[in-house]
């Protein structure tokens, strides 16, 4: 609100209180890309999934609220058991589940498996049921090329923009339509993300994105868990209220120092760490994808690479979170910080594209970079640069356009800055026609309601109706200031104008033109995040690798099995201060099955998950911690390691093991990977015995077809009673110890043997058992192994006795023979006897 006054004595007064003085800040230079700028906490993403089922095929797509994009699988063919749709869902763990009403048997008995899951976490998914007409594949059509589509130019013509969307989405694939159709009808009922915006405004759609499931290799949650690939913790935060989760120690999380970079994941923003990810629970068996992401790795490995790999890291942490930022465009909801966002990621997308072509475009990701990333990037940054008044618009945190952009505001804008001195004159002339007991007024203009002549409120103005005055119209009365109208403020009001609203209208018209510029190329910038993240992801991969000393892996189609030449552990050799290495192999028909034993605490859990994650990382496209590795065809890993109990499970931690150890049975083919540790312990020995001796004969028994097997076990019975078939598929590991007097030293060395003894006694030792009970623990173990009975310790047996004879004698004692209620006999045979027969 701008005002000013004059005296009687014609000398102007400056803003009396409360009144505010029009102020707008100088322009100020544009912030380049390097300043840093604070991201703003997301909102938890919801999926939402549509899935048909028919004739053996599935239809899926569904709709991720963190970038405002519909993901699609095309017509893919499943089993009677949906295996393909349950891992769909293990992987994306949607909010809800859209489908027909009208399902067969198989779907309907899959829903109804699947709402039964009250132990899901953090919830099972909402079911539900649209018409099955709203799936038909014509309606469907219909709403795919009528969609209102932020990415598609508005100067498309009808056919063009059937022609454009025909190139993103399969129309061949009948059941993929129609559940797109459905996924759209649910977003347009349900009105996911625009629940309280106007009914014409529609769900923002940012782009389509395909989506396989092939060449994946099968991991579940156990495995995931006990490998440590990924580990939930507890936040210490009470303010993480949305998961209350943050990464602990894993492969792909922090390490438990405090140092800035995670083990593997380095990446820079939060979309290559999505991706990073994504690639961890996508395991492939694609050679042309897993060493095309090597290539890359290993480019950056080498020495004169490193500058180069440093001054991308830095322009990719400017990467921001591009779709949500197009989202609010879509919604006109875009902040000012987001345009400052904006034009940092486009001009460091421009610097990455510069430098990738520099580099050998041999490589086909810094070639993808160096064509794609097109002149519309420089468009975008350019007209950012030339219309946003970055300063000004923080300072008035609303979108303000530079100087010279527009004549018409930039006239307004200087009318308005020029008011004061003008009102000051205004204000004279007023003062000249008032009363002479009026001592000064100023003219004040605020906005919305226009130009207004304010006076000091007089004593003998007490009523109301000793507010008029000849030749004005009493408005309002504030802070002992009465506010009129004159014939000059109305002459003010028609010729200037609300100069303040005009201004922001005008402003608000240009910004809603720049936007329209932008989501006209959403389809770059979506393409330039793809390609950032991806790039954000192996320079993660690379910095992990430089730092930790890892290898590049091979891949052998040809071999059934893994070859690792002295591999380490990734996250043990970090927390330990030696570690000891050790090699495996596994390819061809000889020694699928290996049955590691040796004392507690000598690595055999250790070298399981070792050989486990050595196989994962290369999977995933990472260099591993090994000289050398050779990976062949692994289409799954499967784990008994540990217990993963759970309350809401409802089941035993034996019945959890037995789980385990059936979905590697029932699922486990000549290309898996099979490790369990431990196995049978968890019920009585005999049994427990037999059961994994049972599990190892089963898939001694497929010959060839047998899985890669790796267990780990104490129960020495399973060889000392030869209770399995001797031939070339079993071989017999052991860890390597040496007995110095009575101590036991651990070299952590595999080799070829069978353990003499579990030396349990020693680790009871370094666990600080008390002597006493270990010798009697050793004594015990004598005997059952002679089959002698067991016999209580003598010198725990005299001091019973002891104890016995002094409660006999005290209760002798406190007999009163005076008392003629005591009844001697029942004494006698009541306590006295009762006592001596223990005693004895």
């Amino acid at each position: 609100m701008a005002s000013v006054g004059a005296t009687p004595g014609r000398t102007p007064q400056g803003p009396g209180p409360g009144e505010a003085s029009t102020n707008f800040p100088c322009p100020a230079p544009v912030p380049g890309p390097g300043e840093a700028e604070e991201e703003e906490e997301e909102e938890p993403a919801e999926i939402h999934l549509c899935v048909l089922w028919n004739s053996g095929y599935l239809g899926i797509a569904y709709y991720d609220t963190s970038d405002s994009t519909i993901h699609f699988m095309p017509d893919a063919p499943d089993h009677e058991s949906l295996k393909l749709l349950q891992r769909v869902l293990d992987e994306i763990d949607p909010q809800s589940v859209v489908t027909s009403a009208k399902q067969d048997e198989n779907m309907t008995r899959f829903l109804g498996k699947l709402a039964s899951q009250e132990h899901r976490e953090p919830k099972r998914p909402e079911i539900i049921f649209l018409p099955s007409v709203d799936f038909g594949l014509e309606i469907s059509k219909q709403r795919l090329l009528s969609g209102n589509y932020s990415f598609i130019p508005d100067s498309m013509t009808a056919t063009e923009k059937i022609l454009f969307l025909s190139s993103i989405i399969p129309f061949d694939c009948l059941l993929t339509v129609r559940a797109l159709g459905g996924l759209l009808k649910f977003l347009a009922r349900r009105r996911i993300g625009v629940e309280l915006e106007d009914c014409n405004v529609s769900v923002p759609i940012l782009g389509f994105k395909k989506f396989v499931l092939t060449h994946l290799v099968s991991i579940d949650q156990d495995t995931y868990s006990v490998l440590q690939i990924f580990k939930s913790e507890s936040h210490p935060s009470v303010y993480k209220v949305a998961s209350g989760l943050k990464e602990g120690l894993s492969l792909f999380g922090s390490l438990p120092t405090p140092l800035p970079t995670g083990i593997l994941n380095r990446c820079r923003c939060k979309w290559g760490e999505k991706l990073l990810r994504l690639w961890f629970t996508r395991p492939t068996q694609d050679l042309g994808e897993l060493n095309s992401r090597l290539d890359v790795i290993q480019f950056f490995l080498l020495p004169q690479n490193l500058d180069m790999a440093q001054m991308l890291h830095r322009l990719l942490g400017h990467i921001k979170n591009v779709p949500l930022i197009l989202k609010r465009m879509k919604l006109s909801h875009t902040k000012v910080s987001d345009w400052q966002v904006l034009y940092k990621t486009v001009y460091s997308a421009l610097g990455l594209r510069d430098a990738c072509r520099s580099l050998p475009q041999s490589i086909q990701l810094f070639r993808d970079i160096a064509q794609e990333f097109s002149d519309d990037l420089h468009h975008i940054a350019s007209l950012i640069g030339k219309v946003v008044d970055f300063e000004g618009s923080l300072a008035e945190n609303r979108f303000i356009v530079l100087p010279n952009i527009d004549p018409e505001i930039d006239e307004k804008k200087r009318r308005l800055m020029g008011l004061p001195s003008f009102l000051t004159e205004v204000a004279q002339k007023e003062l000249e026609n008032l009363d002479s007991r009026i001592p000064s007024c100023s003219v004040i203009y605020i906005p919305l309601i226009g130009f207004l002549l304010s006076i000091p409120r007089l004593p003998s103005m007490v009523e109301t109706s000793d507010f008029e005055i000849e030749g004005l119209d009493f408005m309002f009365l504030s802070e002992e200031k009465l506010h009129y109208r004159s014939a000059r403020t109305k002459e003010l009001d028609a010729l200037l104008g609300d100069l303040h609203c005009d201004i922001r209208d005008q402003e608000t018209l240009l910004m809603h033109q720049l936007q329209c510029q932008v989501l006209a190329r959403a389809a770059v910038l979506t393409r330039v995040l793809d390609l950032a993240s991806r790039l954000d992801v192996l320079l993660a991969l690379a910095s992990a690798a430089r730092d930790y000393g890892y290898s590049r892996p091979r891949y052998s189609p040809r071999l059934l099995g893994v070859r690792i030449q002295n591999g380490r552990h990734p996250l043990m050799e970090l927390c330990a201060r030696t570690f000891v290495p050790n090699s495996t192999e596994c390819g061809g028909d000889k020694g699928r099955v290996k049955v590691i034993t040796g004392p507690n605490s000598s690595g055999k859990s250790i070298y399981l998950k070792q050989v486990g994650l050595i196989t994962f990382m290369a999977l995933v496209g990472s260099f591993v911690p090994a000289e050398e590795a050779e990976i062949g065809a692994v289409d799954a890993i499967f784990t008994r390691i540990h217990s993963c109990e759970s309350i809401s499970l409802g089941l035993s931690t034996f019945m959890i093991d037995l789980n385990q150890v059936a979905k590697a049975v029932n699922n486990a083919t000549e290309q898996s990977l099979v490790l369990i540790d431990e196995f049978g312990k968890g019920t009585n020995t005999v049994d427990g015995l037999a059961l994994l001796a049972a599990v190892i004969r089963h898939w001694l028994a497929l010959g060839p077809t047998c899985p890669h097997v790796f267990v780990a076990t104490n129960f020495l019975s399973l060889v000392q009673l030869q209770l399995l078939p001797q031939g070339p598929l079993v071989q017999y590991l052991t860890m390597e110890t040496c007995e110095d007097g009575n101590d036991l030293v651990f070299f952590y060395q595999v080799c070829e043997g069978v353990a003499s003894a579990s030396h349990a006694s020693h680790t009871a030792a370094q666990a600080g058992l008390p002597d006493k009970l270990i010798a009697r623990g050793k004594e015990v173990s004598d005997f059952i192994r002679s089959g002698k009975p067991i016999q209580p310790v003598k010198e725990l047996l005299k001091e019973k006795q002891m104890e016995n004879c002094q409660t006999l004698v005290d209760k002798f004692l406190k007999l009163d023979l005076e008392d003629p209620s005591l009844d001697l006999d029942i004494f006698m045979s009541q306590e006295v006897l009762l006592a001596a027969t223990a005693i004895l």
